[in-house]
């Protein structure tokens, strides 16, 4: 009898610490994405499963041992300290969301694919280090109503008998001019001719592929509203925000955008953020991406932690490579 009691004792049980870990890194993940409620969801519904199946199988296993009640208590504390950790986060930091990843190679090289990011929330205008332009509400709702008329690409071009050639790679016998783009096609037009209120003027970067190929591309070098001359500078705070449905990031799929504030447009007391990214060689709305409102800065980043964001990259089936993480754009 005595035998057959350690046999029990003894007997193989099902290894539960991996599955504490996942849980673990599910919660994690269901904390981080509560700017993608979807997502959001499903990593909710996964912890609810996972939740029911361990204590289903410390049952089993004899959860009243001492060792195994250890551990189970370890992960509860572990779960409860990452609450607490991300509430006490959200209000030192007074943002609903203080952690992100980045996703692409826009704002490459002050941000890396796969960094994660802290946030602070902005309040006011104040605490965004940029420019500071004012405009009429009336030329914001211009800007706002007809985004098309913000769809001024700076590029190479070359007219010849026939037909005229665009290209954002400046070669030989190409000039810089600003294409306008259309409906049904686009068009290159005088810089005295660019229809909104805010005016682009051209200039040449230098972008360097990782193979160590250098070409020069076309990029805005400068804004112009009113009396007022901007160019970018890479000291300017770099802020999360929310896209609009119209936006062409939006219906990208990328709900968040992370880039460096351009400008900030004072419109009689209400104001927007004119965003660009590093990478990239035009502002965000010179892609039919409407300025985001103060309403839709998410916070500024204060904080870089390399390869951290990749977890979420890897569990949001974004790992692939997007376009543009070969080559860097320099001034």
């Amino acid at each position: 009898m005595a035998k057959e009691k350690r046999d029990r004792k003894t007997g193989r049980s099902i290894t539960t610490w991996p599955l504490y870990i996942i849980l673990i890194v599910f919660f994690i993940l269901y904390v981080v994405y509560q700017a993608r409620p979807t997502i959001a969801v499903i990593f909710g519904i996964i912890i609810f499963a996972m939740i029911v199946a361990l204590v289903a199988i410390e049952i089993i296993n004899g959860s009243s041992e001492e060792g195994k009640l250890k551990n189970a208590l370890e992960v509860v504390v572990a779960i409860v300290l990452v609450v607490a950790i991300w509430y006490a986060m959200q209000w030192l930091l007074h943002t609903r969301y203080p952690i992100d990843a980045v996703p692409s190679c826009s704002m490459l090289p002050y941000l890396q694919r796969g960094d994660m990011i802290i946030l602070q929330g902005v309040a006011q205008p104040s605490q965004i280090h940029a420019p500071e332009v004012k405009m009429t509400q009336a030329q914001v709702q211009q800007m706002i109503s007809n985004a098309m008329n913000e769809s001024l690409e700076c590029v190479a071009y070359k007219i010849s008998a026939s037909s005229v050639n665009v290209s954002l790679i400046l070669q030989p016998g190409y000039s810089l001019g600003i294409y306008e783009q259309e409906p049904n096609g686009g068009r290159i037009i005088s810089n005295s001719s660019q229809p909104g209120p805010i005016r682009y003027q051209c200039g040449v970067a230098y972008l360097q592929f990782t193979n160590g190929t250098t070409l020069q591309e076309a990029y805005t070098k400068a804004i112009v509203i009113g009396n007022t001359t901007i160019t970018g500078d890479q000291n300017n705070s770099v802020v999360v925000y929310k896209t609009n449905p119209s936006d062409l990031f939006y219906r990208e799929g990328d709900d968040y955008i992370v880039h460096r504030v351009y400008a900030v447009v004072n419109a009689s007391g209400t104001y927007y953020y004119l965003t660009k990214g590093d990478n990239n060689p035009g502002l965000d709305i010179q892609y039919q991406n409407l300025p985001p409102s103060q309403q839709n800065i998410e916070g500024k980043v204060i904080a870089i932690i390399p390869y951290l964001g990749y977890l979420k990259l890897i569990l949001s089936g974004t790992l692939s490579q997007p376009a543009g993480c070969n080559s860097v754009l320099k001034d």
